[in-house]
């Protein structure tokens, strides 16, 4: 890797000229334009590239943003980074990326490291079982931006991107209404996630609007873990057991509802033959499950996508001259029900 002094010895000229020039430093500009071109011309042909650690040592600036994910094995998590690294890519940051594996232990150890590596900003996808806003705080206290998404309701000292949860289960409840279903069963995400107590309260509010019964016997909550295609079998199971006829199922989101369509063929019932499922994401196996799943789409590309612009937007606020007393700023993406064939009416 060439230096810049071996660049200024090729060149001619001195490494102080070659910096100004090279780093378009305000103190460069009475510096000919024909001067500034072939030094350029120097660099491309010698394939110089700036020494990007010394320039931090230099500017006590990382340009780094650590991107923490709770398992990036998840679908959830892959689609989400693909919007981050997309709008990552057309500017100056570079991300570090975090699997923290759903431990808390991992995420504090990681949050330590990443203050001591003067990140310069975070995006979190948020698992509610695994993400510390205490630990968060800790960062954000350091003035260091924090933005989660995925998760609708945070401290105020935290920037959020989220769905709006309460629109997409009332979106997902009115479809199976509308084709028929009054006995609908509800797999519920666990206590601690925001997200499941939005989602019911969207729930709820329909069917007091059209005096649907909600039956207590037909609600199974997840435990507290994260939603998997395990657990939606096992809660499937208990529904089973209840031996109560319904002929629809909500699952808390599209992992719960593989889980529970696995659960429904193996007791021999069909699917939406004899029993509808919806469920929430839209991950990308949705669309070829057997059957294709019915599903509130909340667009992860693009939820990473707004992540990235409130970071940007953040940085930019805290680095401006006429920075104000900072604000946290509430992102929501609009949620689309997409209908497959795993509902129909009864």
């Amino acid at each position: 890797m060439i230096t810049i002094r071996q660049l200024a010895r090729a060149s001619g000229y001195s490494p102080t000229t070659i910096s100004l020039v090279l780093n378009s430093s305000p103190a460069g500009r009475q510096i000919p334009e024909k001067t500034k071109e072939r030094i350029r011309e120097f660099a491309r042909r010698l394939s110089y590239h700036p020494n990007q650690f010394a320039r931090s040592l230099r500017s006590s600036r990382s340009h780094a943003v650590g991107v923490i994910v709770p398992d990036i094995s998840d679908p959830y998590c892959a689609q989400i980074l693909l919007g981050i690294g997309k709008s990552l890519y057309g500017s100056s940051y570079l991300p570090v990326l975090i699997d923290i594996q759903n431990s808390r232990v991992r995420f504090r150890k990681h949050v330590a490291t990443l203050l001591e590596r003067r990140i310069e900003g975070v995006i979190a996808v948020a698992n509610s079982l695994q993400l510390d806003a205490e630990m968060l705080g800790v960062i954000a206290r350091n003035g260091i931006p924090v933005i989660v998404i995925g998760r609708e309701s945070t401290p105020d000292w935290i920037n959020s991107v989220s769905v709006d949860n309460k629109m997409g289960a009332r979106m997902a409840i009115e479809h199976l209404y509308q084709i028929g279903h009054r006995r609908i069963a509800f797999i519920r995400g666990p206590r601690r996630v925001v997200d499941s107590g939005l989602r019911w309260k969207g729930i709820s509010e329909f069917a007091k609007e059209v005096s649907l019964e909600l039956e207590p016997k037909l609600v199974v909550q997840l435990e507290e873990s994260a939603s998997s295609s395990e657990s939606g079998y096992d809660a499937m199971k208990k529904l089973l057991l209840q031996k109560q006829r319904f002929t629809a199922v909500m699952a808390f989101d599209d992992m719960t509802a593989f889980g529970a369509i696995r659960a429904l063929t193996q007791a021999g019932l069909s699917v939406p033959g004899q029993c509808s499922v919806v469920g929430f994401d839209d991950v990308a196996a949705a669309a070829h499950y057997n059957p294709p799943l019915t599903t509130i789409s909340q667009s992860m590309e693009e939820l990473g996508s707004s992540g990235v612009a409130s970071f940007l937007h953040a940085v930019h606020g805290r680095n401006s001259k006429n920075a104000r007393t900072f604000h946290a700023v509430r992102r929501k993406v609009k949620p689309v029900l997409v209908v497959r064939r795993s509902t129909a009416a009864v």
